[in-house]
């Protein structure tokens, strides 16, 4: 029986226990690959004992391991799915390791990471999924792409998809910054999404899936790669800007596509 206060409050009560919510572990470890003292958030189910699926999520340039759950409901999102959530912190290094100056990324996440949550949880061996927004979009295609073993799919949510070919930077002050994370020629080179998405076998590619606000001034971007890929993948525009309203409401889209079957 509801509480008289329910009603005073026009509360609705539910009549069957709420699902548990999810466990938010912050995990401080140690980094070969960044050789310093580094750290994810993590979110845990805990309505049963695993093994789980895993989903990394990654942040976008001005954010770190913390902005999904501060700017976002993800947690509410992935209440009552099987899944475990692991949000690194990617510093502005765009998941690459860096040509010139700078830390290795790319290693540190996508090669070195997994291997740490395999100990660290109770999940499945994979392959798992890798989803993200901007700069995590890209990072997120470019670990499908190109660590298919370990993200069998990937979701790019308002990427900056052609960063790694240093096409379309925004102003000097973004290619000063970043011309040492690519190196000098970084056209048709191993950050570039064009280019391993041409380089790859289309039996062995995981499966993927682009979206873009139709407001949001990487567009461009998305619709270059999208009309570029061979790669068999999902692709749409929507009404959006580059915003966390945006991609909160994304990310919900995001979780169904890669509940879907796996590669």
């Amino acid at each position: 029986m509801a509480p008289a206060w329910a009603d005073s409050l026009r509360l609705r009560v539910p009549e069957n226990p709420i699902i548990p919510p999810m466990a938010l572990v912050q995990v401080a470890y140690w980094s070969d690959a960044l050789r310093k003292d580094h750290a994810c958030h993590v979110l845990l189910p805990n309505e049963s004992e695993g093994p789980f699926d895993v989903l990394f999520l990654l942040h976008g340039l001005s954010d770190d391991s913390s902005a999904w759950t501060r700017k976002s409901l993800v947690e509410r999102h992935v209440q009552g799915r099987q899944l475990v959530v692991v949000m690194p912190d990617g510093g502005r290094g765009f998941y690459t390791d860096a040509k010139v100056a700078g830390a290795k990324w790319e290693t540190a996440l996508a090669v070195e990471l997994p291997k740490l949550v395999r100990r660290w949880f109770h999940v499945a061996r994979g392959p798992w999924a890798v989803a993200g927004l901007s700069m995590g979009g890209y990072g997120a295609l470019k670990f499908a792409l190109k660590h298919p073993e370990t993200f069998d799919r990937g979701v790019s949510m308002s990427g900056a998809l052609l960063f790694g070919s240093g096409e379309d930077w925004r102003d000097d002050d973004f290619a000063r910054e970043f011309q040492p994370v690519l190196g000098d020629s970084p056209k048709g080179g191993p950050d570039d999404l064009l280019a391993i998405a041409k380089g790859l076998d289309p039996a062995k590619a995981p499966r993927l899936r682009i979206d873009c606000g139709t407001e949001d001034f990487l567009l461009g971007q998305n619709r270059s790669f999208h009309e570029g890929a061979p790669l068999e993948h999902e692709y749409e525009e929507l009404g959006g800007g580059h915003t966390w309203d945006y991609w909160d409401r994304q990310v919900q889209v995001a979780l169904e596509f890669i509940a879907g079957p796996k590669r």
